[in-house]
């Protein structure tokens, strides 16, 4: 399942190839890559994928794909908007923002919950629910959530984690950095600082809970 931290990536905020930026973070601790990149024609877009999982394969790594193409892989992360129910592959995870549409889950595997933080990436984006809005969510879901948005520096991460994400979803500030593998050793660092106490019972949201799901917040 994917936690610590997780690399998206955008190759028009990129300082180098999309394949030197996730070989650096890789080096630095990345184990998940979410392909986005979602406005390539497909066989390009299958072709970097084929690319980024020869990189993470070295280090038993997973790619995850944007939308509902899994590009020949068993991964993908869809929005919230759709399309429901989920595909049946291996790994799902979708995007949300709110108790509405966390509701809506059903057999996904986890969630990103957005936006934490203001986010360069996409000015206006929001309002950001800040580490408190965030641990108010993750209360409010069974499955592993991602904070996403503006995450960007250990603190950011370290408050994420501490409001009970499994990890967060990094996009713009690594793809920016000079340097990303040591942006990204830092950031790995902190997920292990910021570790909260697990195992608290809290409530699932209507039918967000995949039938059968355990009792109590899932667990490392």
């Amino acid at each position: 399942m994917p936690d610590g931290v997780v690399l998206v990536t955008d190759r028009r905020q990129a300082t180098r190839p999309i394949d030197e930026v996730v070989r650096a973070a890789v080096d630095g601790g990345v184990r998940w890559v979410l392909l986005r990149e979602r406005d390539l024609p497909r066989d390009e877009r299958l072709e970097l994928a084929g690319r980024l999982r020869a990189i993470l394969a070295e280090v038993d790594g997973a790619l995850i794909v944007a939308g509902p193409d899994p590009l020949d892989g068993d991964a993908v992360h869809l929005t919230a908007a759709g399309p429901y129910p989920p595909p049946e592959l291996g790994l799902v995870g979708r995007s949300c923002h709110d108790p509405a549409e966390l509701t809506r889950l059903s057999t996904e595997d986890y969630v990103t919950i957005s936006p934490v933080f203001p986010t360069p990436s996409k000015p206006g984006y929001g309002p950001p629910l800040h580490p408190a809005g965030l641990g108010r969510l993750v209360a409010r879901t069974r499955v592993p959530v991602l904070a996403l948005g503006g995450v960007g520096t250990p603190g950011h991460v370290e408050a994420c984690v501490a409001a009970g994400a499994a990890g967060v979803a990094v996009m713009g500030a690594v793809m920016r950095a000079d340097d990303p593998g040591r942006l990204v050793r830092a950031l790995c660092a902190a997920v292990r600082t910021g570790t909260p106490a697990v195992g608290a019972d809290v409530p699932a949201v209507g039918a967000g809970a995949p039938a059968g799901a355990p009792g109590g917040r899932w667990t490392r």
